[in-house]
């Protein structure tokens, strides 16, 4: 972590903003490909009724399920056209899922990147997470217009010179500067622990 006493030219900078402060983006030419994974979420929480609607497919445009794991893997191979500095990479792997979960009344996605690159997946992850949580308001604001997404957020990465990052159980990432690499190695847990939504994906009938 930087030192907050140390010279301000030695502190660790936001790396898309040069010294002169324009947006930029980073110059990975110099790094080697590496394999690299990153893990997103989001929430999208529905009335009862609505959660029934979409598990029965009686949802008003169909198949709430499908479209929107298609809409995420689909929006996840366009970041680098949404999101300004990021680098167009070839994706390896892209999963989109959408489980159904009645006790917190919601649906909850979780999105699985991978590549062999010089520059981490975190951000098409999060992109892949995003437009699925979209898809699902769109599909169902018809009957449901409160529908609330939450929780759109990193869950672990792997991979380039900051190596593993996990979220921690509670959910909250350690607060404080980033570490080296393009994740930073803030609410780093050991080895094998994990964040929330792991395990088996739930039956859609639950």
């Amino acid at each position: 972590m930087s030192d907050p006493g140390a010279p301000r030219s030695a502190r660790r900078r936001l790396t898309h903003v040069d010294r002169a402060g324009r947006p930029r983006m980073v110059d990975v030419g110099a790094k080697v490909p590496t394999a690299r994974r990153a893990v997103a979420e989001a929430e999208v929480v529905v009335s009862q009724d609505t959660l029934s609607l979409v598990i029965d497919g009686d949802a008003p445009k169909g198949d709430v399920f499908t479209v929107a794991e298609l809409a995420g893997v689909m929006g996840g191979k366009r970041t680098a056209e949404l999101i300004p500095l990021c680098h167009p990479i070839p994706l390896t792997d892209l999963v989109v899922e959408v489980t159904p979960d009645r006790g917190a009344s919601s649906l909850r996605i979780r999105a699985t990147a991978a590549t062999v690159a010089q520059t981490g997946v975190e951000m098409e992850a999060l992109t892949a997470a995003s437009v699925a949580a979209l898809t699902v308001y769109d599909m169902v604001k018809g009957v449901d217009r409160g529908a609330e997404i939450r929780h759109v957020r990193l869950l672990e990465k792997s991979g380039g010179k900051s190596g593993e990052w996990h979220r921690p159980a509670g959910g909250e990432a350690e607060r404080g500067t980033p570490g080296a690499g393009e994740a930073g190695t803030a609410g780093r847990l050991r080895p094998g622990t994990r964040g929330p939504l792991r395990g088996p994906r739930r039956p859609r009938g639950e």
